[in-house]
């Protein structure tokens, strides 16, 4: 039965780790019949920014079987005039090259601790590298001489306003000559949300129809920081069905004709799409009510990887005037703006924008608990240590518990001992003998493990806040921890800073730093603490277990590394205190002395 309590214990930390280090899976949805069926014969590109430079290789646009040609005004450069951004949180410029948004910059986050000059890149033209940018646009076609549509190479017109502020508003123009006129009136609120209405005036002498589109364009696929814990790449919901989808899972999409690889939804009243990175993200909105198709798309011939909002068809009759209104968030991904936007405009689900993973119900609460403790104490490293003891005190009748049975099963340890010695390999028999003994002294072994089965998604949950948290980026703790979001800067290899040299050069995995050594010198003496498994490979691996997380986590962001050191410096002295009143005296540092003394006697 000894034997059956430890293997629980190492499934317990098995699927802890399992649990830390594992992966998600997700599971695309089905695509769904397209929205309008005049845009079914939309053919590849119509809907697809250029990717080359010259900005030629647009096709004409065909709705309802109708080709329109583009207008001669169409870009031949990527070269053209710009449009200033200047906001309190944003800087950068629209190109009236297809009135692109595809230069924008985060005033607020700097690319590098402690470095103002270079502001985090948010939109990138082409040309650039990674580029991201967004565009709008109307495809369709007329009854009678409707001419062309404006898309990603159509040079605009500057109608009214200099520079894009959260209190002056542009207003951009372009005439195809045959009758309608385009317009595009953009705005933007004192944190990331644009607004960009778009509206045409017909005055062919025909009716028309129209469907206005948004597009989200990423040119190659970008680096990512690759590592499961955080969502990067396509996100969308869906009438309240969130889905998130990698780069990698883009290509694999089925195949449309004459529109690429696709995976298509109709959305019928509610939704958003875009991309995400781990701090920030660029989604395209729709006003709540308004159906749409949300397209998630990848060209192989450019390999660019796309968000589209493909909104219904128009029909606009001679002399009158038609108007739609979208939203565009580019920023960072603060809870509270996020949240705010999510109340204030309704846009359904848009705090799950931010990767909660899958214990989303534990870790939304922890998220506004950490944010509280933040606001309490002013340092988010003392906010860590604060919001573990919270937990731990909440916890503690399931700690309680589980040391007490721990502590009843670390007294019996020198009568399971003889017990084994007596019977030596005769495993059936010291089964059946352990099972009586445990009986007899009234001991339950998987009383002790199952508060850790519990407590498991909670600490995970903790651990998905601390990593996705953006208030971890850039901030500060004590002394030499000035970033909570990259890995502790301290290296035993110059003992920590006092000698006279850098250890740049050395890998991370052997360059640890103090917090690190101090997470595994806490998790071995909270090993310390529990029954020592009398199973010779059980023990083995228990014992290198401190020593071998003290390694792989020492890259870790110092934030995530300073709650694994306060997590166990908290249980290791809840179940000291709580043994020491069951009458057990742990001795954890014994062995350890009692060495030192024989081989100074020696």
């Amino acid at each position: 039965m000894e034997d059956n309590n430890n293997k629980n214990m190492i499934l317990a930390i098995a699927l802890s780790m399992a649990v830390i280090f594992g992966w998600t899976i997700f599971f695309p949805q089905e695509p769904v019949s397209d929205l309008d069926s005049q845009l079914a014969a939309l053919p590849e590109g119509t809907l697809t920014p250029p990717v080359g430079g010259d900005g030629t290789s647009t096709p004409p646009t065909v709705v309802g079987g109708v080709a329109v040609t583009p207008a001669s005004t169409e870009a031949t450069s990527v070269e053209a005039a710009r449009i200033d951004i200047r906001t309190a949180k944003l800087s950068g410029s629209i190109s009236l090259l297809g009135g692109r948004l595809d230069d924008l910059h985060m005033t607020d986050y700097n690319v590098n601790l402690g470095d103002d000059s270079e502001k985090v890149v948010l939109l990138a033209p082409v040309g650039a590298f990674e580029p991201l940018y967004a565009v709008w646009g109307w495809a369709g076609t007329a009854s009678g001489n409707g001419g062309g549509t404006p898309n990603a190479n159509t040079i605009w017109a500057l109608e009214s306003g200099l520079t894009l502020t959260e209190t002056t508003p542009i207003t951009l123009k372009w005439d195809n000559g045959a009758g309608l006129v385009f317009r595009r009136t953009i705005t933007v609120d004192d944190q990331y949300m644009f607004d960009i209405r778009q509206s045409v005036e017909n005055n062919s002498g025909g009716a028309v129809r129209l469907a206005p589109y948004g597009i989200i364009a990423h040119h190659g696929e970008p680096e990512t920081e690759g590592f499961y814990l955080s969502h990067e790449g396509l996100v969308r919901v869906s009438d309240g069905e969130l889905e998130e989808l990698d780069y990698d899972d883009m290509p694999d999409f089925d195949v449309v004709p004459g529109d690429g690889n696709v995976d298509i939804v109709e959305v019928q009243a509610s939704g958003w799409i875009g991309f995400t990175a781990k701090y920030w993200m660029t989604t395209m909105v729709p006003q709540v009510g308004t159906p749409f198709n949300s397209v998630a798309k990848y060209t192989a011939s450019n390999n660019t990887y796309q968000a589209d909002m493909r909104l219904p068809a128009m029909d606009v009759a001679a002399g009158g005037v038609a108007e739609i209104t979208t939203s565009l968030f580019a920023g960072a991904k603060e809870v509270d703006i996020v949240k705010a936007y999510e109340a204030d405009r309704n846009i359904d689900r848009f705090i799950d924008s931010i990767d909660w993973g899958w214990f989303y119900f534990i870790t939304k609460p922890m998220q506004g608990l950490l944010s509280w403790v933040h606001s309490m104490v002013g340092n988010m490293g003392f906010a860590i240590i604060g919001l573990t003891l919270i937990v731990k005190l909440l916890l503690f009748p399931l700690a309680y518990k589980s040391a007490v049975s721990m502590a009843k099963m670390k007294k019996l340890q020198p009568e399971l001992q003889k017990l084994k010695e007596r019977l030596g390999d005769d495993k059936q028999a010291l089964q059946k003998e352990t099972m009586a003994f445990y009986k007899k002294e009234g001991v339950n072994p998987a009383a002790g493990c199952l508060p850790i089965f519990i407590q498991i998604p909670i600490f995970f949950a903790l651990y998905k806040v601390l990593f996705v948290a953006i208030e971890m980026r850039h901030a500060p703790f004590i002394f030499w921890i000035q970033d909570l979001s990259a890995p502790d800067p301290s290296s035993w290899l110059n003992l920590f800073g006092l000698l006279p040299y850098e250890v740049s050069w050395a890998p991370q995995l052997l360059s640890i730093g103090l917090f690190p050594i101090l997470m595994g010198i806490t998790m071995w003496m909270q090993q310390k603490l529990n029954p020592a498994p009398t199973e010779k490979t059980q023990a083995m691996i228990l014992a290198w277990m401190p020593w071998v997380f003290m390694f792989m986590l020492g890259g870790f962001a110092s934030g995530l590394v300073i709650y694994w050191v306060a997590n166990n410096t908290i249980t290791f002295t809840q179940q000291y205190f709580i043994m020491r009143s069951q009458g057990v005296k742990p001795d954890v540092f014994g062995n350890i002395l009692k060495g030192f003394k024989k081989k100074k006697a020696e």
